[in-house]
């Protein structure tokens, strides 16, 4: 990217620096709320730690935002109101950027310390409208275009719920009601494993960054290489990573019946009071500490969970053959989602900042210029960061409190969720990523088992997706009035 010098007046550089400052915040409130709809079902059902899920999330955040952000960055720069207007007046459009940013990282790190996960594309898409509303009323906001953003909004949730619920079906009929679940989910290990690749190449292929020069690729050249990939991936795992884990898979069930075995015999032991008790707790602990399918894992506490969500959970588990089968497939989903989340919503963080930029590096408001790079990996990085410090509070709501996920439902929930946002993505339409996952954990959560999802959490999630676009909407047009007046 070439840095053109800054040729705004001086006085007007200072929003340009506080506009990196408060997308910086933004982009930590997004790390901490809106990652843990990547991540948050793979460590409540026990298959990554949450500091596995920090660094992978890290990693393909950052790699979405600069492989497929730019798209929908534009979208949101755009797509909502009218720059036209503003031509004459790049000091209005700065101070609304930063009063956008303003309102939307107020309320989404506020969402973030009461645990509920929000909508950063709601967010965003509200602060902008309310400034816009402050400097030029109703004319210059794109309604259809809105409308259409904010039918997607709830639209979404259904669909990628639909659809993980049609996974899971098909999950169940032909491996989970299975009395030897292995070996029919082995012969679909290929088919998962390539259409996961088919779907992100693709989202990455088409119509994709310029500077990798993507873009120049025909719709039918993305077809054959997305395609390919799928295809070769699916022949490595039958030839190589089919047996690996059949074979890996057999010792770690044969392992966890040495354990149950070992471990009733101690309660037996303990129960009649044998003398030979130390002789058997000694191995019953190293059994445990090296136990495989309970290693570095976070057990949650129930005790606060109502009795009657424990007995419904109860019966939300997997066989220890699929529950091993379904990790390996859902850390890669997870991935999947966390790409895909990385593409969609750093837009949230780093559409106004874009604007401001270009403001402040051109002297004129361009509808046509591409996002940089540099800004998209900026706002990843923010992403990161709010992840580490303070994503395991949504990660809890997601994976472990509003329903039970067990890696077979949590490989449906996330590949299901990811397709919808990765197709959005890829025609530039801004939904929300929150909504999906939320959608998906309630549909295959409450397809599972009748008590299975608490209805009372899902209800304070519904209220604050709700009042996110009025509270930003307002936030950021009173912070936008005020600075009418100082400034």
């Amino acid at each position: 990217m070439e840095f053109i010098n800054v040729t705004v007046p001086q006085d007007q550089i200072w929003m340009i620096v506080v506009g990196f400052f408060i997308a910086f915040l933004l982009a930590f409130g997004i790390g901490a709320n809106d990652v843990a709809n990547s991540f948050g079902t793979s460590v409540g059902s026990k298959v990554l730690t949450l500091r596995q899920a920090f660094i992978l999330a890290s990693i393909f955040e950052t790699l979405g935002a600069v492989l497929l952000g730019a798209k929908v960055s534009d979208t949101i720069r755009k797509g909502i109101i009218d720059l036209t207007p503003y031509q004459n007046n790049t000091k209005l459009l700065m101070l609304g950027n930063v009063a956008s940013l303003s309102g939307s990282c107020v309320w989404l790190i506020a969402a973030t310390l009461l645990r509920l996960p929000v909508s950063a594309t709601h967010s965003i898409v509200g602060s902008t409208v309310g400034f816009a509303l402050v400097i030029h009323g109703s004319n210059g906001i794109h309604w259809v275009k809105l409308a259409t953003i904010i039918t997607s909004w709830f639209i979404s949730p259904i669909l990628a719920g639909i659809v993980s619920i049609m996974l899971f079906w098909t999950c169940k009929k032909f491996i989970l009601s299975k009395h030897q679940p292995l070996e029919p989910g082995l012969r679909f290990l290929p088919i998962f494993y390539a259409m996961t690749i088919v779907v992100n190449i693709f989202s990455v292929f088409y119509e994709g960054p310029e500077m990798l020069r993507f873009n120049l690729i025909p719709l039918w050249g993305t077809f054959i290489i997305s395609f390919g990939a799928g295809t070769i991936g699916g022949i490595i795992i039958y030839f190589f990573i089919v047996p690996w884990q059949r074979k890996k898979i057999q010792e770690e069930v044969s392992r966890v019946s040495v354990v149950s075995t070992l471990l009733n015999m101690n309660d037996s032991e303990e129960t009649g009071g044998s003398t030979n008790t130390t002789s058997i707790k000694m191995p019953k602990e190293s059994i445990k500490k090296h136990h495989k399918f309970d290693e570095n894992t976070e057990q949650s506490d129930t005790s606060s969970t109502p009795t009657h969500l424990r007995q419904g959970r109860s019966t939300v588990t997997d066989a220890p053959e699929a529950a091993r089968l379904f990790s390996f497939l859902q850390i890669l989903t997870a991935i999947f989602g966390s790409f895909a989340h990385g593409g969609n919503d750093v837009s949230n963080s780093i559409g106004p900042l874009v604007s401001l930029w270009l403001i402040g590096t051109t002297g004129y408001i361009s509808q046509e210029t591409s996002t940089p790079i540099l800004i998209l990996l900026y706002g990843g990085f923010g992403i990161s960061v709010g992840l580490v410090v303070l994503g395991r509070k949504v990660i809890k709501t997601i994976g472990e409190d509003l329903a039970k996920v067990t890696p077979s439902s949590g490989f449906c929930i996330e590949i299901g969720s990811a397709l919808t946002v990765l197709v959005a993505s890829n025609i530039g339409l801004p939904i929300s990523t929150t909504h999906c996952k939320v959608g998906s954990v309630v549909f295959v959560g409450r397809y599972r088992a009748r008590e299975n999802v608490d209805w009372s959490i899902f209800r304070n999630i519904v209220l604050a997706w709700l009042v996110t676009l009025p509270i930003c909407g307002g936030v950021s047009a009173a912070i936008m009035a005020g600075l009418r007046i100082l400034v």
